[in-house]
């Protein structure tokens, strides 16, 4: 096991940290599922969703054709559509739902968590090589974009751009020190899983600020009008584009 990463008190975090995540790498379902799970419990902790579900409510407005086809990308758990499952729900609103992880493990992993109820599509591919057999109404990823290189950043952007008919949604970390430094604390207090304790804080440190954001926008062929940047605490950064109708 690695030792938790630590970049020093006087790190200015001015760059994206080159910081490998242990759950990138290869490893058991057993240990995986250990690891979704306490990520999960942090996600609660944090209210990671919220800013999710603040985009969604004001896209209702525009969301005239349904079923509205909505794809999560790097869906790990599959607990963001399990809450846009019951978001639809308490709004009668017909959706169809998919969530997209590269690793297959993850899917067997959101498929068994879900209810039996529940008719959320579970799909295994990369996303920068998947074709859809039809368009997604709104594409949306919470926590995946920082685990990309940049140039895959700006792929992932296009191909949101070209696959979703009314938006996207990229809820994500902002890079800080005070974050990533009580993340490093709060991890090892809660005991969360050794993966959690090495990634969290690795997460932060790998993640996108605002003036990065739009320079990798601008490289996949988006004007500064054509989304918004937002900060939501704690140490959340979404970047969001809502189409015109």
């Amino acid at each position: 096991m690695d030792t938790i990463p630590d970049l020093g008190r006087r790190a200015r975090f001015t760059e994206r940290a080159h910081i490998p995540e242990r759950m990138d790498q290869p490893c058991s379902r057993d240990e995986l599922r250990a690891c979704l799970h306490d990520i999960a419990r942090l996600n609660r902790w944090f209210l990671t969703h919220r800013p999710l579900f603040h985009w969604l409510d004001a896209l209702i407005p525009a969301a005239v054709l349904q079923p509205l086809r909505i794809l999560d990308v790097g869906c790990g758990r599959g607990d963001a559509l399990r809450r846009i499952e019951c978001w639809a729900a308490r709004r009668s609103i017909a959706v169809e739902l998919t969530g997209l992880d590269i690793n297959p493990d993850a899917v067997a992993i959101a498929a068994e968590a879900s209810p039996r109820a529940s008719r959320i599509r579970w799909v295994a591919a990369n996303v920068l090589e998947y074709a859809p057999g039809k368009p997604f109404h709104v594409v949306v990823s919470s926590l995946f974009a920082h685990h990309l290189r940049d140039s895959d950043v700006v792929r992932f952007l296009a191909w949101m751009e070209h696959h979703a008919q009314l938006g996207w949604f990229i809820n994500d970390l902002s890079r800080a020190a005070v974050p990533y430094h009580l993340l490093r604390i709060l991890a090892k207090l809660a005991r969360l899983h050794p993966f959690v304790q090495y990634d969290a804080p690795a997460s932060i440190a790998r993640a996108l600020v605002a003036h990065e954001w739009r320079r990798l926008c601008s490289a996949a062929g988006l004007a500064e009008h054509d989304y918004s940047i937002r900060a939501f605490r704690p140490a959340r950064l979404c970047v969001a584009r809502l189409k015109p109708a």
